[in-house]
């Protein structure tokens, strides 16, 4: 099996539940959602990726690109203008990548997370192959960072159960960012409570939404309504937008306050 891989790289989860925990990050390649509404005016949508793909010779690989203040901050993970600068990589390749990276030379305390892109939407079949590749083994818990739209699989879904068997409760994490009308995206694209209540089975769910405005918190909350009308019982987030601050009007304080006020959860941004 093989996964188009935009980067493996070693940090600190910078949000959520598992913020400031030493992580291996697989950024796949692909996603169904542009968001490029992100930090633009309501109506507006960007076009910095388009701007950088105007230069694209400049670029050598996929490190080398900008990050833009609007739209989406992964761009190059999806955007078919960067598609070349995401090599297909076999599992040996990217396994060994991920313990070059590790302290130890292998997995330790460290987190896995798997994001994108939307890393649920087109390698579900290669995951298997991953996780249970001898340098893996030693991994006890691991993050989906996902939009929330994508169904598992029925094998992959089998998979799953039986990897948790041997670790911890909850070694399995799905943070599910769905996406406001802020992204750009449509309410019944974006917006799946049946998809949300077939990873609880799997794992630890939690809902994060980036907002920028108190009509964006408003929407939230029409949508942490409907997760839990499907059962959805675990914590919401709530991040603040990056990019440009002249458009909104919620800085980092008062989104911690708004979250404060519903009883839920603030994340920072670290990275």
């Amino acid at each position: 099996m093989k996964i188009k891989v935009s980067e493996v790289f070693y940090s600190l989860q910078g949000e959520g539940r598992f913020v400031g925990v030493p992580s291996v990050f697989l950024r796949t390649y692909g996603c169904n959602f542009k968001c490029a509404g992100f930090g633009c005016k309501t109506g507006e949508l960007s076009t910095e990726a388009d701007d950088v793909a105007k230069n694209i010779d400049q670029y050598k690989d996929f490190l080398s690109l900008p990050l833009v203040n609007t739209g989406c901050d992964s761009y190059a993970s999806w955007d078919p203008n960067f598609k070349h600068l995401s090599p297909v990589r076999n599992i040996d390749d990217i396994t060994s990548s991920i313990c070059d990276i590790l302290p130890r030379g292998r997995w330790h305390d460290e987190h896995l997370v798997i994001t994108g892109g939307e890393p649920l939407l087109g390698w579900q079949r290669a995951y298997p192959d991953l996780l249970s590749h001898d340098k893996m083994k030693s991994l006890k818990e691991m993050t989906f960072e996902t939009n929330g739209t994508q169904r598992l699989s029925d094998d992959f879904s089998k998979y799953l159960m039986q990897w948790q068997r041997n670790r911890a409760k909850d070694a399995i994490t799905f943070s599910v960012s769905p996406k406001l009308s802020i992204s750009g995206e449509k309410w019944e694209d974006a917006i799946c409570p049946d998809v949300i209540a077939q990873y609880k089975i799997h794992g630890f769910v939690y809902l994060k939404f980036v907002v920028a405005t108190k009509e964006d918190v408003k929407e939230a909350e029409q949508a942490v309504e409907e997760y839990k009308k499907k059962g959805f019982t675990g914590p919401v987030y709530l991040m603040p937008c990056g990019g440009v601050e002249s458009v909104y009007n919620l800085n980092a304080r008062n989104v911690a306050i708004e979250a404060m006020n519903r009883g839920w959860r603030y994340s920072d941004r670290l990275q």
